[in-house]
C-alpha cells in the first residue's frame, strides 16, 4: 500500500480545508484576483458521498462511507488519488481536492483536481475484503468517474491493485465498445493492466529531482547532502531510495513503527527488506533505534516529510535542523509548524510542486492509454523532468518577482493559469 502509515507527530488540531483556503487567500491577495473567481474557486464543484454495504469474510455485512471530491475542471478532467484511511473525511478530502487543482496548474498539464476516499482501517481487511469494498466503491460512483471526466488513481492506503480493480468494474459497467478507452478512468495500474513505466517511483522522483535543482542553484552537490525522510512507505522508500543512488547520505528514517538514525547513512535497500520481514523500522542492524525527538532534531540538510498531513507543527519545528522542507507529503506543515520555519530561515518546497511528480506521470499513463501504446521508461523520465523542473523554475522565479514565500508563488503561478481560462472563457450563461 502507498503511504499508509499514520505518523505520531504530536499532530496539531486542524481544519485540513481551512488550511487550504488560507494558502489559497494569500496567494490570491498577491495575484490581486477578482472576488468573483475567489468565491468559485473557494469551494468544490462537487462533493459525492456515498454509503455502501460490502459482505465481510465471515458472510456479515458492513457499511462504508466514501467520498469523491471534484473541486475544478477549467483546465481538463477531474484528476486525484483515493485514499483508503480511518481518518478520512469530508474536510480532509476537500482540502486534498483543492490541493490537486492547484498542483494540475502549476504543472501545466490538462487535468483538473479531484480526491477521493474510504473510511476504512485497510490493514484490518482481508485482500478479499478489500477488492470488494473497492469493487462496492467504485460501483457506487457510477458515472461520477470517467477517462474523460474524472479520473483517480492511488493515494494513501491504496495501490496498482485497487486501481485495476477499480479499472476492471468500471470497465465493466459500460458498453463493450467502449472497455479499452475505459482502460484510462484510473492511473497508477500495473505495466499488465495499462499502467505506464515509471508511475510507482514518479512521486519520489519528482521530490529527488526538485532537491536536485535545488542544491545545483546553491552550488552545492547532491553527494554532500544529509537527508532525513519521515514515512517509508511509497513515497518515503522511493525517495529514499533515488537520493541515495544520486549520492546522498539518508541519515534518518521515521514511520508509524519508530526511526532509525545513522549519520554515516542508512542502508535504504537492506531497511526495506528488515521493514518487509519484521513490520517495522526498529532492530535493523544498521544504525540505530531512536526516539520521534530524536528524528525530527537529526543533523541533516534536507527533510522530507512523506507520510501524512499536520507532522511539522508548532512542536516538531523547532527541533528540525534542516536547511531545507521538501514536502512529499499533501499538508505535512501546519500554520505554526510555517511561522515557525520561516522565522528560522528554513526554506520549504511545497506539496504542490515537490510531490507533483506522480500527478505528472499519471498524466502520461492517461495518453498512452488514449494512444494505446507505451512509452519506454527514458522516455518518461525525462518528460517528468522537464516538466517539474520547469515548474520549479516558475515558482522560484515568482517568488523573486513577488517577494513572497516559495508556497505563495507556486500557488500564484497555478492561479494565474486558471484565472485566465476563466477569463476568456466566460461565465455560463
Amino acid at each position: 500500500m502507498t503511504d499508509s502509515s499514520q505518523v505520531p507527530a504530536g499532530t496539531e488540531h486542524q481544519s485540513l480545508y481551512k488550511m487550504a483556503q488560507a494558502q489559497f487567500e494569500r496567494a490570491a491577495d498577491v495575484v490581486e484576483l477578482e472576488q468573483g473567481l475567489r468565491e468559485i474557486l473557494k469551494q468544490p464543484k462537487n462533493e459525492i458521498i456515498v454509503n455502501f454495504p460490502v459482505k465481510m469474510d465471515d458472510g456479515s455485512y458492513r457499511m462504508f462511507t466514501g467520498y469523491r471530491i471534484q473541486h475544478s475542471n477549467i483546465l481538463g478532467p477531474y484528476k486525484g488519488g483515493i485514499r483508503y484511511h480511518h481518518d478520512v473525511n469530508l474536510d480532509e478530502v476537500k482540502a486534498l481536492a483543492a490541493w490537486m487543482t492547484w498542483k494540475t496548474a502549476l504543472a501545466g498539464i490538462p487535468f483538473g483536481g479531484a480526491k477521493g476516499g474510504v473510511n476504512v482501517r485497510p490493514a484490518q481487511l482481508s485482500n478479499d475484503e478489500l477488492m470488494r469494498l473497492t469493487r462496492r466503491f467504485t460501483h457506487a460512483l457510477g458515472t461520477n468517474i470517467g477517462p474523460e471526466y474524472d479520473i483517480p488513481a492511488p493515494d494513501v492506503g491504496t495501490n496498482g491493485q485497487t486501481m485495476a480493480w477499480m479499472m476492471d468494474t468500471y470497465v465493466n459497467t459500460v458498453a463493450i465498445v467502449d472497455r479499452t478507452r475505459g482502460r484510462g478512468v484510473v492511473t497508477g495500474k500495473s505495466l499488465n493492466c495499462g499502467g505506464s513505466a515509471g508511475r510507482e517511483k514518479a512521486t519520489g522522483q519528482g521530490v529527488c529531482l526538485v532537491i536536485e535543482a535545488w542544491a545545483k542553484a546553491r552550488n552545492l552537490a547532491v553527494k554532500d547532502l544529509k537527508v532525513a525522510v519521515q514515512g517509508f512507505g511509497n513515497v518515503g522508500y522511493f525517495t529514499a531510495k533515488i537520493i541515495s543512488d544520486m549520492g546522498a547520505k539518508v541519515v534518518a528514517v521515521q514511520d508509524h513503527t519508530g526511526a532509525h538514525l545513522n549519520g554515516r547513512g542508512l542502508d535504504v535497500e537492506g531497511l526495506k527488506r528488515h521493514n518487509a520481514q519484521t513490520g517495522h523500522l526498529n532492530g535493523f542492524p544498521g544504525g540505530e533505534d531512536a526516539s520521534l525527538e530524536a528524528f525530527w532534531s537529526v543533523d541533516c540538510d534536507v527533510m522530507v516529510p512523506a507520510a501524512i498531513e499536520n507532522q511539522v507543527t508548532g512542536k516538531t519545528a523547532p527541533l528540525i535542523k534542516a536547511k531545507l522542507i521538501v514536502e512529499g507529503a499533501n499538508g505535512p506543515t501546519t500554520p505554526a509548524g510555517e511561522r515557525e520555519l520561516a522565522r528560522r530561515g528554513v526554506e520549504v518546497i511545497p506539496d504542490i510542486l515537490a510531490n507533483s511528480g506522480g500527478v505528472i506521470v499519471s498524466f502520461f499513463e492517461w495518453l498512452q492509454n488514449r494512444s494505446s501504446e507505451y512509452w519506454s521508461l527514458e522516455t518518461v523520465d525525462q518528460k517528468l523532468k522537464d516538466i517539474i523542473l520547469r515548474a520549479y523554475s516558475q515558482v522560484v522565479k515568482t517568488a523573486a518577482d513577488r517577494r513572497c514565500d516559495n508556497r505563495t508563488a507556486a500557488y500564484c503561478v497555478g492561479i494565474k493559469r486558471i484565472s485566465d481560462a476563466y477569463k476568456e472563457r466566460g461565465i455560463f450563461p
